[in-house]
């Protein structure tokens, strides 16, 4: 796979110290080498060989910042085009566990099919359950055939609504606009909108992981106030429903990228965005994901379809 010393091109850095506060985020693995070199050579030059490749992500603003993960995880299950009525026995299974002394750290989500979404609902009154849709339409009313609103799917009791997953996208021709759009439609029925991005292999395999996923979140989120929240899922294509996973570096580049991009658009605010990672989470790799940096929480498919394998990704988290 294409990445860092995948090619023999390098470039030499040398900044006066008085720009270094310009350059430091953008720039500060070459400077960690500069000062390897000092304390090895005793030589004060800053140098770094990167590829073509790194020097490209490197300008796409990729940090790599450690931030602790200090928002409260976000468990969300997807359970797609699944689940008939004693399907709903699990949703009771999951209301039941957390709602005891040994109850998750964290908040749980469940975005059954519509047909079940209501009474899922109803199972969770009381409970911390909060109950989301999977998909929306831009308008809250009209002749639209086969369609369901936001402001139906919050009718049902519901506070989240995913948009954007890439089965809608490449299932359904949806783009990063028509995501926007939806995105914009559940925050004015007062939904929280999980926001799904990622690239696919090809893309990954040709090192522009960081730069699509960069172009849809410029598409597909829409101006907020600072009052408003959304949710961003890190979802990469391949790994959804494969059993592949991303290296925890990958993943940690990834999500770093993603808090860099919500930092500069939104503040503060974007500081507390929680970004999921979704794609192939299960019970015996959730504690290992969840414990990286800015990564708060999972949007997890195939898992949440058992209360059993769902508690125990959240119990992890």
């Amino acid at each position: 796979m294409p990445g860092i010393g995948s090619d023999n091109s390098c470039f030499f850095v040398a900044v006066p110290i008085f720009l270094w506060p310009y350059f430091w985020p953008k720039l500060a693995p070459v400077f960690q080498s500069a000062m390897n070199a000092f304390k090895t050579f005793g030589l004060f030059k800053t140098f770094s060989c990167l590829s073509d490749k790194a020097i490209h992500s490197v300008t796409q603003g990729e940090r790599l910042r450690a931030m602790p993960n200090t928002v409260k995880p976000l468990i969300a299950g997807n359970w797609k085009m699944n689940g008939l009525g004693d399907a709903l026995s699990e949703v009771q299974a999951v209301v039941e566990a957390i709602s005891g002394e040994n109850a998750p750290n964290c908040d749980i989500l469940l975005c059954p099919p519509v047909t079940l979404l209501a009474r899922a609902g109803v199972l969770g009154t009381d409970s911390p359950l909060a109950t989301g849709g999977q998909n929306c339409h831009v308008a809250q009313k009209g002749a639209h055939t086969g369609d369901i609103s936001a402001t139906m799917i919050a009718d049902a009791g519901a506070t989240f609504v995913i948009v954007g997953h890439s089965e809608r996208r490449s299932g359904h021709g949806e783009t990063d606009g028509l995501v926007r759009a939806k995105a914009r439609a559940a925050l004015d029925a007062d939904l929280t909108p999980i926001i799904c991005v990622g690239e696919t292999q090809a893309e990954r395999m040709d090192a522009l992981a960081i730069t699509v996923v960069e172009h849809q979140l410029d598409g597909s989120v829409p101006q907020l106030e600072e009052s408003e929240q959304i949710v961003v899922a890190y979802e990469p294509v391949w790994a959804i429903g494969t059993g592949e996973v991303p290296t925890t570096s990958d993943i940690v580049r990834m999500h770093s990228s993603i808090r860099d991009w919500l930092v500069s658009k939104r503040g503060l605010a974007g500081e507390t965005t929680r970004v999921l990672y979704g794609g192939s989470m299960k019970p015996d790799n959730a504690a290992e994901i969840l414990a990286l940096p800015n990564v708060n929480g999972g949007l997890i498919g195939g898992a949440s379809l058992k209360a059993d394998d769902f508690l125990a990704i959240a119990n992890a988290a």
